[in-house]
C-alpha cells in the first residue's frame, strides 16, 4: 500500500491537508492538467475542517451535559443527559480512530468549546429556573480535565 493511500485509511485529516498543500504546489509550478487547482485545495481543506468542527461540536455537547448532571437537582432528565454524554463520547473516539492526528489538537479543542458549553449548560439550568445569578457566575468559572471529558466519568449524583 502506497504511503498516500494508507495516509488516507488512517488519518483523513492529515491526508487533506497533505492533498491540499500538494494540488497548490502543482499549480504553482504551472502544471498543464485542467482542474480547478485552488478550488479543489479549499475543498480538501475543508474536509478536515469538517472533522474538526465535528469533533468540537461533540466536546461541548459533552461538557454542556456534565455540567447540567452536575448543577442541576434535578432527577427526570439525568438519564437523557448520560445517554448523551455516551453517545457524543462514542461519535468523539470514531472522530479521533478516524483521523488521528486530531488527537494532538483534542486539549486545544475543549480549551475552545469550554465556555460556550458552560454557557448552554447554564442557559438550559436557568431555563428550568435550577440556576440564579449567583450560581450562574460560579459555574461558568468551572472547567473539566480532558480525561473527565473524553473517559466514562460522571459527576456524583446530587444529594437528596
Amino acid at each position: 500500500m502506497t504511503d498516500l493511500k494508507r495516509l488516507y485509511d488512517e488519518d483523513i485529516v492529515a491526508w487533506s491537508k497533505q492533498q491540499a498543500e500538494a494540488l497548490r504546489a502543482a499549480a504553482r509550478g504551472g502544471s498543464n492538467l485542467q482542474l480547478d487547482w485552488d478550488n479543489l485545495a479549499e475543498e480538501i481543506e475543508d474536509l478536515a475542517k469538517s472533522y474538526r468542527l465535528s469533533l468540537k461540536s461533540h466536546l461541548r455537547r459533552v461538557i454542556q451535559h456534565l455540567v447540567k448532571l452536575e448543577h442541576s437537582p434535578a432527577s427526570e432528565p439525568r438519564n437523557g443527559w448520560r445517554r448523551t454524554i455516551r453517545l457524543a463520547r462514542s461519535e468523539i473516539r470514531d472522530l479521533l480512530d478516524e483521523s488521528t492526528s486530531l488527537k494532538r489538537e483534542v486539549d486545544q479543542l475543549i480549551n475552545d468549546v469550554t465556555r460556550s458549553g458552560i454557557e448552554l449548560a447554564v442557559a438550559d439550568l436557568e431555563e428550568r429556573d435550577e440556576s440564579n445569578p449567583l450560581a450562574s457566575r460560579i459555574i461558568k468559572r468551572g472547567s473539566y480535565a480532558s480525561e473527565r471529558i473524553l473517559g466514562d466519568w460522571f459527576p456524583p449524583e446530587p444529594q437528596a
